[in-house]
C-alpha cells in the first residue's frame, strides 16, 4: 500500500481556556486571604488599575473647616514666670550640659510587651539542642556524632535511626556513639532523643528528685498494663498497697510522652471567613465579607490619554489597551466570584437550615449535585466554591465542604449525614460513666434508639476520625474497688 500526502478540511468545536478563563477559575478557588494578596500584586504590577477612594468635595471641606473652627479651644494665656533670686544656677547648668544623651521614655514604648515576647522566630528543637551541644564538653568527634543524632530526631523528639546506623554515618565505634547519646538525653527537654516510649519516661523518671523506684518499676515492667488501664494486675504482681501505685501513676501521668512537641515550628493558621450567616426574626441572611478586600476600578488617566490619542507610539497604545484589558477583566472576574460564592451559601443556607437553627446533629446529606441543580452550575463549580472557603454561622466558623456529606439510613427510613452522627457518638462518649465507658456495641444500641441504624465497624471508624480511645483505655480506674480486692 503507498503511502501519500493530501489536503483535507476539517471543521471541529474544542474547548478552548483562554487566559482570562483561567484567571477567573482561579479566582474562584481562591480563598479570601490569597484574594486580597491577589489583588494587591495586580495594583502592583497593572498601572491602569486603581484603588477606589472616597474623595472630599469642597462643599465637605467647607462644612469641616467650620465645625474645626467652631471646636476650636480658646487661646491658652501665657504666665512669665520669673525664678526666684536664690535660684541655683550652677546646678542647673551643670545638669542640662552634660554630654550623656537624655533618656525620654515614651508612653508607646511602655505599652509594649518585653523582648523576648517580641521575637518573630522561636527556637526549634533542632537548634536548641545544638546550643547544648556547643556548650557541653565535647571533643570535635563526639561533637560530630551529636550533631548526626540532632539532626535524627523527628518532630517529637525520638530517635528515627538506630545506633549503628548513625555510627555507619559518623565513621565511629557504636559505643562511642552510646556515650554520646546517653549525654544528649540530659538535655532539655528532658525525654529527648529517646528510641522509644518506655526510654523517654525511664529517662524523665530518673531525673525525678528524689527518686522514684516504684515509678521505674511500673515503665520498666507494667507499661502494657499502665497502657490498658489495668491497675489491679500492676498492684498484685508488684505486691504494692493501692494508695502507694495511685500515687506512682499519677506521676508518670504527669510526664510528657512528646518532648519535642514544644518546638514545633509549625505556623498558626488563622481564619477568615468569607461569608457571614444572621438570623434576622424568623430568616438567615448572608453577607459577604468584603472588608479589606480593595475596590478596584479603571484608571481615568489612561483612559482620557486614549480618547485624546496623544502623542504616544504603537507600543505604547498596544501596553496600554492590553492592561485595559486585563484591569476590566479581573474585576468582572472578582465580581462574578463574589456573586457565585453568595449563591452558593443562600443554597446552602437553604438546605442546611435546620443545622443553622439546631446545630450540627441536625445536619442532612448532602452533595455538590444537589447545590449544583440549585444554582444552576456545574459541580466543579461547586467544588471550586466551596474550596478553602469558611462559613461564621450562629453554630460557630465551618468550611463550606463541611456541609457536603455522605448519608446514613435510619431505622425509620429518612437518612442521616455522617457529621449528625459522629456527633452524636461525641455527645454519648461525653456523657458516659469513665468507671464503665459504652463499648462500640452498646454504642450502636443507643444509636439503634435514637432510629439511627449503623454498624459496629462504623462506629469504630468515626471514633477514630474524632481521636477517641476505645472503650477500654478510656477506663478511669476504681481505686475504692481495688482497695476492697486487696484486703
Amino acid at each position: 500500500m503507498a503511502l501519500e500526502l493530501k489536503q483535507q478540511l476539517k471543521l471541529t468545536q474544542q474547548l478552548v481556556m483562554t487566559p482570562q478563563l483561567q484567571q477567573a477559575i482561579k479566582l474562584l478557588q481562591l480563598s479570601r486571604l490569597e484574594l486580597v494578596e491577589t489583588v494587591r500584586q495586580e495594583l502592583e504590577t497593572n498601572p491602569v488599575l486603581e484603588e477606589e477612594t472616597f474623595e472630599i468635595t469642597e462643599d465637605d471641606e467647607k462644612s469641616g473647616k467650620e465645625k474645626a473652627e467652631a471646636s476650636k479651644d480658646p487661646e491658652e494665656v501665657v504666665v512669665k514666670e520669673e525664678p526666684p533670686e536664690d535660684f541655683d544656677w550652677e546646678s542647673y547648668i551643670g545638669e542640662y550640659s552634660t554630654s550623656s544623651p537624655a533618656i525620654v521614655e515614651n508612653e508607646y514604648f511602655k505599652e509594649l510587651p518585653p523582648l523576648e515576647n517580641r521575637l518573630v522566630k522561636k527556637a526549634s528543637l533542632d537548634s536548641h539542642l545544638m546550643w547544648q551541644l556547643r556548650l557541653s564538653n565535647f571533643t570535635e568527634e563526639e561533637r560530630n556524632i551529636g550533631s548526626i543524632i540532632i539532626g535524627n530526631l523527628n518532630t517529637d523528639g525520638y530517635l528515627k535511626a538506630n545506633v549503628e546506623e548513625i555510627a555507619e554515618m559518623a565513621g565511629a565505634e557504636v559505643e562511642a556513639v552510646e556515650k554520646v547519646l546517653e549525654r544528649i538525653q540530659e538535655f532539655d527537654p528532658v525525654g529527648v532523643a529517646a528510641r522509644d516510649l518506655k526510654e523517654c519516661l525511664m529517662i524523665q523518671a530518673r531525673n525525678l528528685e528524689p527518686r522514684n523506684e516504684l515509678v521505674e518499676e511500673i515503665i520498666l515492667n507494667h507499661l502494657h498494663d499502665l497502657e490498658n488501664k489495668n491497675y489491679y494486675a500492676i498492684s498484685r504482681a508488684l505486691k504494692r498497697p493501692p494508695e502507694e501505685i495511685e500515687k506512682a501513676i499519677n506521676i508518670i501521668m504527669n510526664f510528657d510522652p512528646r518532648p519535642g512537641l514544644a518546638f514545633n515550628e509549625e505556623d498558626v493558621q488563622y481564619i477568615s471567613p468569607d461569608i457571614y450567616v444572621f438570623k434576622v426574626d424568623n430568616d438567615f441572611v448572608v453577607v459577604l465579607n468584603e472588608d479589606g478586600l480593595p475596590k478596584l476600578k479603571i484608571s481615568s488617566f489612561y483612559k482620557d490619554a486614549l480618547k485624546k490619542d496623544g502623542n504616544f507610539s504603537d507600543f505604547t497604545k498596544d501596553y496600554i489597551q492590553e492592561k485595559l484589558r486585563s484591569a476590566s477583566w479581573l474585576i468582572k472576574s472578582i465580581h462574578q466570584r463574589q456573586r457565585t460564592i453568595y449563591k452558593v451559601a443562600k443554597s446552602i443556607v437553604k438546605f442546611q437550615r435546620e443545622f443553622f437553627e439546631k446545630g450540627v446533629t441536625h445536619l442532612k446529606p448532602m452533595v455538590l449535585r444537589d447545590v449544583a441543580e440549585d444554582v444552576n452550575m456545574h459541580e466543579s463549580t461547586i467544588s471550586r466554591v466551596t474550596t478553602n472557603k469558611y462559613m461564621h454561622t450562629p453554630q460557630g466558623i465551618f468550611e463550606l465542604k463541611f456541609f457536603f456529606n455522605s448519608s446514613i439510613n435510619s431505622v425509620v427510613g429518612e437518612s442521616v449525614a455522617s457529621e449528625s452522627v459522629k456527633e452524636m457518638i461525641r455527645r454519648i462518649i461525653q456523657n458516659e460513666n469513665p468507671e464503665k465507658p459504652y463499648s462500640d456495641k452498646k454504642i450502636v444500641e443507643l444509636l439503634r434508639e435514637q432510629n439511627i441504624k449503623i454498624a459496629r465497624r462504623t462506629v469504630a471508624k468515626y471514633r477514630e476520625i474524632m481521636g477517641i480511645l476505645p472503650s477500654s483505655k478510656r477506663k478511669k480506674a476504681v481505686w475504692g474497688n481495688l482497695k476492697k480486692k486487696r484486703k
